[in-house]
């Protein structure tokens, strides 16, 4: 039978591709992480491990262990969590996944609500782009993101909160200010200002760029939402953003495509995972505080 300790150092020193690392992490000595990896390797007849100079690497035997040590791992905690609220304990922090522009223009008053009505509760958030943000859900490195739901993982479960219109941002005295509606060909003519691949608003521009079959013509690739402004007032390009990011700025204008792009926006979690009853109440917390309702 499989030492769930022993699988804790495999996969540490795994993560780490080191030895020494994985001992600090664990703080144990090196030497007794070496042998107890050493025994499992002998347990299991199998070499888990490439023991390189410089860096540790998984064998395709290896590769496979880590899978099941990864789910193992997550059930071990899920089951003590789960356990702790039986006792009445409650989970001290909620560790959620949001992409940069909820976090910036939507969540901050919900985050700062919900630390208010729960000070007892620690947030950790963490940004990133969709893909990245669901990546680290599925292994359990989240307990929540935020995700679109375009994007469908048979692994998850998840909640609508938000639907919002990515729209064509450009400065007043550009001519798409003067238009009701914008073609995403129109838009692909123009110089664009675009968010790095693997976030929500990039992942449309790429699916209209494939539908029309037309290469978007991009000058500038950034996360920084301040510099993507910058750079359309200035009238340098222009870009697609929620509304809700341009609110405050006269300078730009907002216009819809021509067929609406819409975003369903949900806050999601493992399906196979425990929901804590701190996880659980931030989500009902979102959830009450759409003002969206999803329309």
């Amino acid at each position: 039978m499989l030492d769930i300790k022993h699988l804790l150092y495999f996969k540490t020193v795994a993560d780490q591709r080191s030895f020494t690392k994985a001992a600090e992490m664990l703080h144990i000595a090196q030497p007794a992480i070496s042998m107890t990896i050493r025994r499992l390797e002998e347990q299991l007849d199998l070499r888990l491990l490439h023991r390189g100079d410089r860096q540790i690497g998984l064998t395709d035997e290896g590769e496979r262990l880590y899978q099941h040590a990864q789910r193992i791992l997550q059930a071990a905690d899920d089951a003590l969590l789960e356990m702790q609220e039986i006792k009445g304990l409650l989970k001290g922090e909620v560790r959620v996944g949001i992409p940069s522009m909820l976090g910036s223009y939507y969540f901050p008053p919900i985050l700062m609500a919900f630390r208010h009505r729960f000070p007892q509760l620690n947030l950790r958030v963490i940004d990133g782009g969709a893909g990245k943000l669901q990546s680290l859900l599925e292994q359990g490195d989240l307990d929540l993101a935020v995700v679109v739901d375009q994007i469908p993982s048979a692994g998850l479960e998840s909640e609508t909160f938000l639907r919002e219109q990515m729209m064509v941002i450009c400065p007043q005295d550009h001519h798409f200010a003067r238009k009701h509606a914008i073609d995403p060909k129109e838009l692909f003519a123009e110089e664009l200002v675009m968010f790095n691949s693997g976030f929500f608003h990039r992942n449309v521009v790429d699916r209209l760029s494939a539908e029309t079959g037309i290469k978007p013509n991009i000058s500038f690739e950034t996360n920084l939402i301040p510099l993507i402004k910058s750079i359309v007032k200035q009238g340098f390009a222009i870009s697609t953003l929620m509304e809700m990011v341009i609110r405050d700025e006269p300078e730009l204008v907002a216009r819809p495509f021509s067929d609406p792009v819409w975003l369903d926006l949900s806050i999601a979690w493992r399906k196979d995972g425990y929901l804590s009853k701190a996880n659980r109440t931030f989500v009902d917390f979102v959830i009450e505080h759409s003002d969206a309702n999803c329309r």
